[in-house]
């Protein structure tokens, strides 16, 4: 299953780096600093989000799918 993620800043001085790459892999990385967390939701238990001082973070990931992910992790260790 694919999902789909949005990054949204308050302001560029919290963007570390952006950039789209034209060779043969076609890499996207973008990095940056939310800052302190202050929130951790599930938006219509099909989103999460992760709000910082600085901006936040979305994933379309369900609950279901965020706790198997979890169990899982937890069996590795």
């Amino acid at each position: 299953m694919s999902h789909a993620f949005s990054v949204e800043m308050k302001c560029r001085e919290h963007v570390k780096n952006m950039s789209l790459s034209k060779g043969a892999q076609q890499r996207v990385l973008f990095e940056g600093c939310l800052g302190e967390l202050e929130e951790l939701s599930l938006i219509e238990g099909a989103v999460l989000e992760v709000k910082g001082v600085n901006g936040v973070l979305r994933i379309d990931l369900s609950e279901d799918e965020l706790r198997k992910i979890c169990k899982k992790m937890q069996g590795k260790k």
